[in-house]
């Protein structure tokens, strides 16, 4: 009786839609009248879609923020684990951006990135330079959203890696002093080694949620960026569905993106059983 709940809630809002999107991803559904079933035409349709593929590959293309997320939380870390004064004032302000409603950061960050008036551009004329139309133009869009998703990811990053470092004992690092090992080797043997399991989980976690980004697309370039340049395969598949009514060619594509994702998880775990954690 105490596991029902969470039981049938999941059965209910997790098993059931997935089952039936799976089931809707075969048919010529609309959202609103019967549902024709129409076998593979969708996927069929979907491998033929030019913007499909051209979605797939921005979402891929978001991904290079996370290795570059990734290290700045982890120098962060080492950092502020030093105990130097102000570490906690700066936790706090790393760790704002993570807490903010991603919507209203989206619309700031936008505000920032406008050609006219937007502060980045502002801040570029006072070296003289005449800085881009940063969210209509094909080759600053992306890196512009990759810049954002990491300042709104590397506080939550940095805090997991600073536990993981102040949990490592102080006697390792001791022990590599008396062998005269430098601050590199020490990294190397020590650090990296105990953190490792925290950047596997950061790892999967940021890549299903690199699959999955949508509001900063939709918000801060709600037609896709020039030439679909910005759309990533989440906002595409909204598109489809909930903005055209095609919800079985959405339900495709949803499909798609499931079966992509478990396969790079998979992949990351197998990886992951096949890393050693010891120390060097």
């Amino acid at each position: 009786m105490f596991v029902a709940a969470p039981i049938i809630g999941f059965l209910l809002f997790s098993v059931y839609p997935f089952a039936y999107s799976v089931y809707a991803s075969f048919t010529d559904w609309n959202g609103l009248n019967r549902m024709n079933f129409v076998g593979l035409d969708n996927f069929i349709k979907l491998f033929q879609d030019e913007y499909f593929y051209q979605t797939l590959y921005n979402t891929v293309f978001y991904m290079i923020g996370i290795p570059i997320g990734l290290g700045l939380a982890l120098l962060l870390a080492m950092a502020l684990s030093r105990g130097l004064k102000g570490t906690t004032v700066f936790r706090t302000i790393y760790y704002i951006p993570v807490i903010s409603s991603l919507a209203a950061i989206s619309i700031m960050w936008a505000w920032a990135y406008n050609g006219d008036f937007g502060l980045i551009n502002q801040f570029l004329d006072l070296f003289g330079i005449k800085g881009p139309n940063w969210l209509e133009n094909t080759a600053t869009v992306k890196p512009a959203i990759i810049l954002m998703a990491v300042w709104k990811g590397l506080g939550y990053s940095m805090l997991l890696y600073l536990a993981a470092i102040q949990s490592v004992s102080k006697t390792y690092y001791e022990a590599a002093d008396l062998d005269g090992a430098n601050s590199f080797q020490k990294f190397k043997s020590i650090t990296w080694p105990m953190v490792k399991p925290v950047t596997f989980f950061l790892v999967i976690t940021n890549i299903i949620g690199g699959f999955q980004i949508f509001t900063e697309i939709n918000i801060m370039t709600p037609t896709g960026g020039p030439s679909y340049s910005a759309a990533s395969i989440v906002w595409y598949v909204w598109q489809k569905a909930f903005k055209y009514y095609q919800m079985g060619y959405g339900s495709a594509m949803s499909l798609i993106l499931f079966i992509f994702i478990f396969i790079v998880t998979v992949i990351q775990f197998y990886f992951n059983r096949k890393s050693d954690y010891s120390l060097d």
